[in-house]
């Protein structure tokens, strides 16, 4: 039973005509509103990942829910088919939990508020938003437990639940909540954040409608949807083909020995709807690796990657979704079976953008093709008790999302040491030093990491933590196993490693998922990411752009030759890269639209040798 609106007003809101200039007014004034309550959370949120780096999601939806400005789509539309309840003013919602609403959010930690906005009695608009917790209980500090089997070893599991109750605090629920993990503190400040971020939205809705009317309001919602709506319909009949056009790419592992695993996806057009198809993706995992994804929210990733690829001023919203099917089997990696474990969900949705990217780009590579490298969100967790002076053998407890090398497109380069998310910034190592027992002792790019193309992959990091007080660390990181592809004559980039140099010297190489990991006083840890795979031919890149990387120490001289390039005494030469390029353009054979390096059972027989890890085994599934 879907949950019920209660207005005290019955009056219904009638769509009316709406001038031009005064739709574009209310529009614009619902992105400040939506930008506005980035800027509250930031400035009353306490967690680094919330407050530094942005990790949260803010909406504005219409009456019926469907968003109008936002971030990360719809998730209003799966709550209320969920939520069996009544909801009246003053009413703000509280869950986390994928199986109770919907998988409206993907994994405990993200917690997610939803606030009806209402005006004279009537029920005018929603705002709501997500942040992802620094600590949700469960198995392991951070919440994110690799070797879970059930959500149950995942944390406290909140259902729908009423925070407020017609403008009160329901201060007994909100304890019991905090009581439940690690960080109640920052848990409790990031979350009045995310409340407070969702009553300013609110606040700007009732001011636009007092302004305007209460049904021109309503009405320039609905024509923000229609824009989108159409805007869409054009991309998706002059973008996506009717012959079906397929493409699979994989997780390396799933934390616990076994991988790779398979996500496949069928795309293809009829009249004018895009279908996608998960059919033949791997069944769910055994770990945490599962990611529970809506349908909406997989049209979300569809509108943005595409919006953001063939027109970024194209207003974002859920206009569209219609115009877009969703098919995900039961049962699979990407809809597990209650109660599958979730928290590791962040290495399947890197992956599906890479998925997605191939499918849209592989009919037009020229103007719309990426290579790989939106291939995960890499976290570092670091807890224990800070032993050092005048520090009380405190709790501590770090979690810092780490970056990437974004894949080479047809726009240029791909951008160095950046975000799968694009909103995401780095926590300043000041940052880190002053509030947590650990140095940075490297923060800087990979050279050569990126793969080499006429425009290139980004390079990924390498970031030395040293830590300073025992403590225990977790890493979750993707691309150690397979490579990030390249794409129409594009290389490969580079694979992430994780290494930990003990105080006494020794060496171990760590998995890219691992957790309980025991560090001591100045042991040593090189967490390096993946590069972004190359574009187009890197023969007939610049030479001078290749110098300018060498100069700039994003490339070596022995990089420089992925391009055909000889580099003498700080200068090109010419007549060198000339005839280099000449015989490897004659040596090379046929430029292959994807490339994406070694076939798997040759990648898994140099494993060890190459990385210093075990190959995954291949999974059985039950």
């Amino acid at each position: 039973m879907a949950a019920k609106i209660i207005e005290t007003n019955n009056t219904p809101l009638t769509k009316v005509e709406v001038e031009g200039v005064t739709a574009d007014i209310i529009e614009n004034a619902l992105k400040n509103a939506r930008i506005e309550m980035d800027a509250v959370l930031f400035r009353t949120a306490m967690s680094p990942g919330i407050r530094e780096q942005g990790d949260c999601f803010p909406m504005i939806a219409n009456k019926q829910g469907k968003m109008v400005v936002g971030q990360f789509g719809s998730f209003i539309g799966p709550f209320m088919d969920a939520y069996d309840a009544e909801i009246e003013e003053g009413d703000i919602i509280l869950t986390n939990d994928p199986y109770m609403c919907n998988a409206a959010v993907s994994h405990l930690p993200d917690w997610i508020v939803l606030m009806p906005v209402f005006k004279d009695g009537r029920h005018i608009a929603w705002t709501a938003m997500f942040g992802h917790m620094s600590d949700n209980g469960g198995m392991v500090p951070g919440s994110i437990p690799i070797k879970a089997t059930t959500v149950y070893q995942e944390g406290i599991r909140i259902p729908p639940t009423k925070l407020y109750k017609k403008g009160e605090l329901q201060s007994d629920v909100l304890e019991l909540i905090l009581h439940n993990v690690r960080t109640s503190q920052w848990n409790r400040f990031d979350l009045n954040a995310l409340v407070a971020a969702c009553r300013t939205a609110g606040r700007r809705c009732v001011e636009m409608a007092n302004r305007f009317g209460d049904d021109i309001f309503y009405s320039a919602m609905d024509i923000m949807l229609e824009r989108n709506f159409n805007a869409m319909k054009f991309i998706i009949q002059n973008f996506i083909p009717e012959e079906p056009r397929t493409f699979e790419d994989y997780i390396c592992d799933d934390g616990m020995g076994m991988g790779p695993y398979k996500i496949k996806c069928k795309m293809w057009r009829e009249g004018d709807v895009a279908i996608f198809d998960f059919a033949g993706t791997d069944p769910q995992a055994q770990s945490s690796v599962n990611f529970y994804l809506n349908e909406d929210m997989f049209k979300m990733f569809f509108g943005s990657f595409t919006i953001n690829v063939v027109d970024p001023q194209i207003v974002f919203n859920d206009g569209f979704y219609d115009l877009v099917e969703v098919r995900i089997p039961e049962g699979t990696l990407l809809k597990p079976k209650f109660p599958a474990a979730l928290s590791g969900r962040t290495h399947a949705l890197g992956r599906l953008f890479d998925v997605l990217g191939a499918l849209l780009g592989a009919g037009a590579p020229e103007q719309m093709l990426n290579a790989a490298g939106f291939s995960d969100s890499p976290h570092l967790f670091y807890s224990g008790y800070d032993s050092r002076e005048g520090k009380n053998n405190e709790w501590f407890q770090l979690f810092q999302i780490g970056f990437g090398g974004v894949p080479g497109r047809p726009a240029g380069d791909g951008p160095d040491g950046h975000s799968l998310w694009p909103g995401f910034t780095n926590v300043p190592n000041e940052f880190i030093e002053s509030y947590f027992p650990l140095r940075i002792e490297r923060y800087e790019t990979i050279p050569d990491s990126g793969g080499a193309g006429l425009h290139r992959g980004g390079n990924g990091l390498s970031v030395a933590y040293r830590f300073l007080v025992d403590g225990e660390i977790a890493i979750h990181d993707e691309r150690w196993f397979t490579y990030p592809w390249g794409v129409i004559g594009g290389q490969v980039g580079l694979r992430s490693t994780k290494k930990l140099v003990r105080s006494d010297g020794s060496e171990e190489w760590l998995p890219s998922k691992c957790d309980g990991i025991k560090v001591k006083t100045d042991d040593l840890l090189y967490f390096n990411t993946w590069g972004g795979g190359g574009w187009g031919d890197p023969l007939a890149r610049d030479a001078a752009l290749v110098l300018a990387d060498v100069n700039r120490n994003l490339a070596t001289i022995e990089g420089a030759l992925d391009y055909g390039v000889i580099i003498k005494d700080g200068a090109v030469d010419e007549a060198a890269t000339e005839q280099l390029r000449v015989e490897m353009r004659e040596s090379r054979g046929d430029i292959q639209t994807f490339n994406f390096g070694p076939p798997i059972d040759e990648i898994r027989a140099n494993c060890k040798q190459e990385t210093g890890l075990d190959a995954p085994e291949t999974p059985i599934f039950r």
